[in-house]
Order: structure tokens, then C-alpha cells, then sequence
């Protein structure tokens, strides 16, 4: 519009007002114009913020991003995008620092996805490929005799979890509140005398609302980081990565993106539910 305008005897002040731009906008324009012809219409912006990370850095995240942490001697099996991102801007030799979404945008353009791995164990019965066999001929030979039997469980039925924190301390003297379920194991005499000796106040959760517990919310992340893609040989093997884990969580109890996402979790939990933490509607609590 501004070429058509000044090749139609429009001066810059009358043009500048018709396409409601700065007159000096228009000027350069028409210089340009003067300059390159029709070239300037399809102008090649270049510039913005300058590259913060080498193609050499680049490398070293991916190669981090496909490598268990357990072998970089962090206390999890996988990595999730703000693990990682806080891992890369610790490392003793490189620092890389790089946000969540530009670090989830490089691993995508990398084609780095996150994929679900599934871990078995071989069979070491001597007889397995007999007992295979057998099986496979008895289930293709008489299907109508064939009955198959193990145990699954156990079972509860419970809400979805919910989130929050229990306090970590209290000063000497005041008394403290251990939230749990119902199990009998918690309300043995020799837990209460415990208790009263040391001033804990027991807080049992109702019947079916586990979800009131806080420590809940927690059990999801630590299989995700700790069970998943994991093949413990022995239980004691497993306990101390558990063990691991719990005291890098405590460390970072604290961290601003974790109690955000705490926050989140809990909206969302008392959204879902309509209820407060005693149990009433939150119309009728109004």
C-alpha cells in the first residue's frame, strides 16, 4: 500500500496517515524499494535472541537424556524433564543450563521420546521347555478341560490418592500428628503407649478415604522413579534405592517447581471431589 500510494504522487506524511504508520516507516520503504525493487517486500529478517547452546552442547543432552541416571550415580531410574534440566545445570565438568520446554522442544527435534520399556526374567527351571510344551499341547488339544489358576492381589478399593505435606518437625515438647489408615498394625497397644509417651497424636483416616492422607500423593512418584524400569536382584538391593531417592526427595523438599506442583495437585484432587479435608462439600461449608 505505501508503494502504490507514493507511485500514485501520495507524498510521506499523506501515506504515513493512511496506512497508520510512523512517516519514517514509510521513508524506508520507499528507499528500500529504491534500493531492491520488488525484493524488499520479502524481506529476510534474521537475529532475536543468540543461541545459547553449542551443537556440541545439544550432544551432551541428548547423550545424558538416553542414559539411565542410576549410571550418572543419581538416585532414580528415569528421568523426567525437570530432573534433568536441574541435573544438566549441576554437572561437576559442564554446566548446561536450558529451561524445561526448551529442553522438551531439543529432545523432539532430536527424536528423543519418552517410551514406556517393559523388563522381564528368563526362566532358570531346567524343565522349561518341557513344561512350555506341555502347557501349549494341553491348551490346543482340550481347551474345554483346561482351567488355569494363581493368585491376584491384594486388592483395594479406594479413591484416587490425594497430595499434600505432613510437617517434617516440630519444637521440643509440642506434641506431634501421625496421620494413617485403619490397619490393625497401627492401633496396637504398643503403638498407643508409644505415642502417649511421646506425645503423637494418632489421626486415623475415615473408612475408604485414604486419599485424605498426604503421604499418598507420594507413593506414585517414587514407583515411577524408583520401581519402574528397575530389576532389583534382591529386596535389600531395592530398599537402599529407595532409601536413595527418599533423601534426594527431602533435599529438594523445598524447591519452588515441586511445591507448585504440589499445589496443582492438590486443586486438582479437591476439584475432582468437591470436598474439603473434613469431608464436607464445599457448598455446604460455605
Amino acid at each position: 500500500m505505501m508503494l502504490l500510494a507514493s507511485a500514485g504522487g501520495y507524498r510521506v506524511p499523506v501515506i504515513a496517515q493512511l496506512v497508520q504508520a510512523d512517516e519514517d516507516t514509510v521513508r524506508d520503504v520507499i528507499h528500500r524499494f529504491n534500493e531492491m525493487g520488488l525484493a524488499c517486500l520479502d524481506p529476510q529478517w534474521a537475529g532475536g535472541r543468540p543461541r545459547l547452546l553449542s551443537p556440541d552442547d545439544e550432544d551432551f543432552v541428548i547423550k545424558t537424556a538416553i542414559t539411565r541416571p542410576t549410571k550418572l550415580g543419581q538416585p532414580f531410574t528415569r528421568w523426567s524433564i525437570r530432573k534433568l534440566a536441574a541435573y544438566l545445570r549441576k554437572v561437576h565438568d559442564r554446566v548446561v543450563r536450558i529451561g524445561r520446554e526448551a529442553l522438551r522442544r531439543l529432545l523432539t527435534r532430536r527424536g528423543v521420546t519418552f517410551q514406556r520399556t517393559k523388563i522381564w526374567k528368563e526362566s532358570p527351571d531346567p524343565d522349561r521347555h518341557t513344561k512350555l510344551d506341555r502347557i501349549e499341547e494341553v491348551l490346543e488339544r482340550f481347551p474345554d478341560r483346561v482351567f488355569a489358576f494363581d493368585e491376584f492381589g491384594p486388592l483395594g478399593i479406594r479413591p484416587t490418592a490425594g497430595s499434600g505435606w505432613a510437617p517434617l518437625a516440630t519444637p521440643s515438647g509440642t506434641p506431634i500428628y501421625a496421620i494413617m489408615d485403619n490397619l490393625s498394625a497401627h492401633k496396637g497397644e504398643k503403638i498407643r503407649s508409644w505415642a502417649r509417651k511421646h506425645r503423637v497424636e494418632l489421626c486415623f483416616t475415615p473408612t475408604y478415604a485414604s486419599w485424605a492422607n498426604p503421604i499418598e500423593a507420594h507413593f506414585g512418584p517414587l514407583r515411577q522413579f524408583t520401581i519402574a524400569n528397575s530389576n532389583h536382584p534382591n529386596h535389600t538391593v531395592q530398599t537402599r534405592a529407595l532409601h536413595a531417592y527418599l533423601r534426594w526427595r527431602n533435599t529438594n523438599a523445598r524447591h519452588p517447581d515441586i511445591l507448585s506442583a504440589q499445589r496443582r495437585e492438590r486443586a486438582r484432587i479437591r476439584s475432582e471431589k468437591g470436598l474439603r479435608w473434613g469431608g464436607r462439600p464445599l457448598t455446604e461449608a460455605a
